[in-house]
């Protein structure tokens, strides 16, 4: 059943099927390629209904073993049904990036769906020091597989490599946006800029990139329209140095070691009381600016600058504190606000102190 007026079926063109299009992202992919000429029909795929008209809506669960009977008109998936939250569990986290997507590429081929399209991200080629500004799409992938989000798109990016071997006939192409930004978007990235100064590594510079969900959208539009091999990088062009983001933000930077920045994000996370591992920290610390030179090549150009796409992410995240990735409010927000990353991190140092004991008695 659809909502809206949905345009007559074509003869030609493909029907092509987002997955998480109630909202974010996935919402304006589909609202877009419902405009599209070149288009035969959208399906809207998603847990719950959304509002995009000329869409044809099919409510289920992308985990459903039986997507498949879901899908059997289709020619192309996008999947963008993602959990990026760092108050998600990380295993519920995980069980609904990855077996999604696994289920997504099994129940495309059973359906024989020509090509699946897998959002992950530009994490995967990992952030450190040393990080070529920016790195080729075809850069090894750096990150480390563990419990972190980093971890869910390594794992979605080995599926897509085997996916080949596996289901022979279907393509699959990864898609690896730069740090996300927009409504709705709350990331380990978006959190860092809550603090009330903005963390720095001693000895390292970091690269700010951004990527506007709008132009995630329009970009996963080219990819279907213009039938682009992956990997596919997309974010704004250029990047952003500590001086201007401090300028465009309005908020001081400060600077720790690499050892107490880690080791006391680590021992925290540890005790449960920040949301994501120290390796997430390496994101707000270290470069991983991307080229979409796939994109580029086909014509395709960022609707966002980064200073602008910054600003974004500023009205977003207006009112609310974070510390080390952990939401705040009240008093601790005030504290945090006042006296800066010294008190965080005296408090943090306090927390852990006070964790020790309790499990000594």
């Amino acid at each position: 059943m659809a909502t809206g007026k949905v345009r007559p079926r074509r003869s030609k063109g493909p029907v092509v099927a987002v997955t998480g299009a109630a909202s974010g992202a996935g919402r304006l992919l589909a609202a877009r390629l419902a405009e599209r000429e070149e288009i035969r029909k959208v399906v809207a795929v998603d847990g719950h209904r959304g509002d995009v008209p000329g869409v044809t809506w099919r409510v289920v669960d992308i985990r459903d073993p039986l997507l498949s009977n879901r899908l059997s008109d289709v020619d192309v998936v996008v999947n963008l049904d993602i959990e990026r939250s760092p108050d998600a569990d990380a295993k519920e986290r995980r069980t609904h990036n990855v077996r999604g997507a696994q289920t997504v590429v099994t129940a495309a081929a059973a359906a024989r769906v020509r090509r699946v399209v897998l959002v992950t991200s530009a994490m995967v080629y990992g952030a450190v020091a040393g990080n070529e500004v920016p790195l080729r799409e075809d850069a090894p992938l750096l990150a480390e597989a563990n419990t972190s989000i980093a971890g869910d798109y390594l794992e979605i990016e080995d599926l897509a490599a085997s996916a080949a071997g596996t289901h022979p006939g279907l393509e699959v192409t990864v898609v690896r946006p730069a740090a996300l930004v927009g409504p709705g978007v709350d990331t380990v990235v978006t959190r860092h800029f809550e603090a009330p100064r903005l963390l720095t590594v001693k000895g390292s510079e970091p690269a700010w990139q951004f990527c506007h969900i709008e132009d995630l959208a329009s970009a996963l539009e080219t990819v279907v329209i213009e039938n682009l091999a992956g990997p596919v990088a997309v974010g704004c062009d250029g990047w952003l140095g500590m001086e201007e983001v401090s300028e465009i933000t309005g908020k001081r930077g400060f600077e720790l070691p690499a050892a107490v920045t880690f080791g006391m994000a680590q021992r925290l996370h540890r005790l449960g009381m920040t949301p994501a591992p120290a390796t997430d920290l390496h994101y707000v610390a270290f470069p991983w600016v991307v080229d979409a030179a796939r994109l580029r090549a086909a014509g395709w150009k960022p609707a966002y600058d980064n200073a602008t796409a910054l600003l974004v992410l500023m009205e977003e995240t207006a009112g609310r504190h974070a510390v080390v990735g952990r939401r705040v409010g009240g008093k601790e927000a005030t504290m945090a606000t006042a006296a800066g990353a010294t008190v965080a991190a005296i408090g943090a140092a306090a927390a852990i102190r006070r964790a020790r004991r309790r499990r000594r008695v």
